[in-house]
């Protein structure tokens, strides 16, 4: 089975081939908007929504190209239905019925946060179930896996998402966007010697806050009349060591819940979104499953920031068991899993 793949959530414009059976992915293009919104410190959606009008035809021949694949050999059409940005997801779920229609293939919604998800299963020979740790700019939960379609929700945030905190501490600090590369880039110059809160730190749930650690930084900033270069690197330093802390104490929560639902099955978690492309977050997860006795699947990084390739996949999981078209499909900006 082919699947096209379409992803136009926020502000990537994405799509990808994927064959099925050998799990390959023959194509996976994305162009990320950073330079139409670096000014702005963040995604303005009317920019977004005109940079996917402009791109979308083109990144899609693009992918076939590739591919070396054609709209003939396509079997399934899938896109990212939500949640997202309503415009982006208008020129997504809309070019993916135009194809559908003219090729007469199924077309499939796909949601975002399912991506997500599912994209290690991608890469692994990964069984359910499995705890997920999802961590992207506009979402950050812990969630079991219990199979394709079938998830629990342990906790979520309850203000700002993770990716989000970088990207608006990132601006505080005047170092540009996107947030987290930013930050970590300066945070390797600097040292974890600012003490920053962590909310809902004691808190017996998985239950994330980010609002109090943005508002610290905030406070710290503005105690600063004079912002070094070495000051700048110690908060992004700090930063991520308290982002480290919180991920590391509700996660281990987690695997507790985890562990109590499933006595008998491997720990398998799973970190995914784009925070997991930080590489200081990745290696310190990695010493953290060896210390609670669970195994560590992470995506790599294509696979991590917004992209097609996890769409297109989500696609062959649920065809799979329903082959159903979903024509009468309209976008959810705020569709939950």
């Amino acid at each position: 089975m082919i699947v096209l793949g379409i992803e136009t959530s926020c502000d990537e414009t994405a799509a990808s081939i994927i064959e099925s059976k050998k799990k390959k992915i023959l194509s996976n293009i994305l162009y990320s908007q950073f330079k139409e919104h670096k000014d702005y410190g963040g995604v303005v959606p009317e920019i977004a929504f005109r940079e996917h009008v402009k791109l979308i035809d083109k990144i899609i021949l693009r992918a076939l190209k590739k591919a070396k694949k054609k709209f003939k050999d396509i079997d399934v059409i899938a896109a990212t239905g939500g949640p997202g940005l309503h415009g982006g997801l208008l020129i997504g779920t809309t070019i993916a019925k135009s194809i559908s229609l003219s090729i007469d293939k199924p077309y499939i919604p796909i949601n975002h946060l399912e991506g997500h998800i599912l994209s290690p299963r991608i890469e692994y020979n990964l069984s359910f179930p499995y705890l997920a740790l999802l961590v992207t700019g506009g979402h950050t939960m812990l969630v079991i896996a219990h199979k394709v379609g079938k998830y629990e929700i342990l906790g979520m945030t309850l203000d700002d998402a993770l990716g989000e905190a970088f990207d608006k501490t990132a601006k505080l600090l005047d170092i540009g966007f996107p947030g987290g590369p930013q930050i970590e880039k300066l945070a390797k110059k600097g040292s974890p010697s600012i003490e920053l809160a962590q909310p809902l730190i004691r808190s017996n749930d998985c239950n994330f806050s980010f609002s109090g650690l943005k508002t610290s930084v905030l406070k710290i900033i503005n105690s600063k009349k004079k912002k070094t270069d070495k000051f700048k690197s110690d908060v992004c330093c700090s930063f991520q060591y308290t982002v480290l802390n919180i991920i590391k104490k509700k996660c281990e929560l987690g695997l507790q819940i985890f562990e109590k639902k499933y006595p008998n099955k491997k720990k398998n978690f799973v970190v995914v979104g784009g925070v997991a492309s930080n590489n200081f977050i990745r290696k310190n997860l990695e010493k953290f499953t060896i210390i609670n006795n669970s195994n560590l699947y992470v995506p790599e990084k294509s696979l991590c920031t917004d992209n097609a390739a996890m769409i297109a996949w989500v696609a062959v999981e649920k065809f799979k068991k329903n082959k159903k078209n979903n024509f009468d499909f309209q976008p959810l900006p705020n569709w939950h899993i």
